[in-house]
């Protein structure tokens, strides 16, 4: 009689559907966002267009913060394909991670900064025809520095977002390590 020794699965060489498809449904949310906020300059202060936008960037932003908490949780419970090599030593690999870490960092505290600043100045926090409860008591002076802050990570945003991005097409390109083919969309299939 032959018996079979368990043995682990094999670790996999790109990441799991849910985690590719949170990735890329969240790109989409974050240029969203980004426009949203952009794009109310085309509008005069005050009119119901401009108040709309604002809307629209206060709710997609909820929804990130939604969507990066069943990310996070999606990535601490799925199994992840084996660690990229990253030439340049260590210390790359650590601005690597330490640039990931960011951007979960902003993803989850430039919503909940937007949600604080709405509090704090006294105003609704509409979200998908509900209206959701302040997460503090009103005080314009705090608002006004929240809401700083909120545009400080924002510029932060784009610099970890192009940085993210730079170099997520060198490794495609200049390095041809392929590391980019672990969040491909083509894996959804697989999935």
């Amino acid at each position: 009689m032959k018996t079979s020794i368990p043995t682990n699965p094999p670790t996999p060489t790109h990441y799991r559907g849910t985690v590719i498809a949170l990735h890329w449904i969240m790109f989409g949310l974050l240029i969203a966002v980004f426009a949203s906020i952009e794009l109310r300059v085309l509008f005069e202060k005050g009119t119901e267009p401009r108040e709309m936008i604002k809307t629209v960037h206060f709710m997609l932003g909820l929804v990130v913060l939604a969507l990066v908490l069943l990310r996070a949780a999606n990535r601490v419970l799925s199994p992840q394909p084996k660690p990229a090599h990253i030439p340049g030593g260590p210390w790359i690999k650590g601005m690597a991670q330490l640039a990931h870490i960011g951007l979960y960092a902003v993803m989850i505290g430039m919503p909940l900064l937007g949600w604080l600043s709405l509090s704090a100045a006294g105003k609704p926090i509409p979200f998908l025809g509900f209206e959701l409860p302040a997460l503090m008591v009103p005080d314009k002076d705090l608002s006004k520095q929240i809401k700083g802050l909120h545009e400080t990570l924002g510029v932060a945003s784009y610099w970890l977002i192009g940085l993210h991005i730079t170099a997520a097409l060198g490794h495609q390109w200049i390095l041809k390590d392929k590391l980019i083919e672990r969040m491909s969309l083509r894996h959804l299939r697989s999935a």
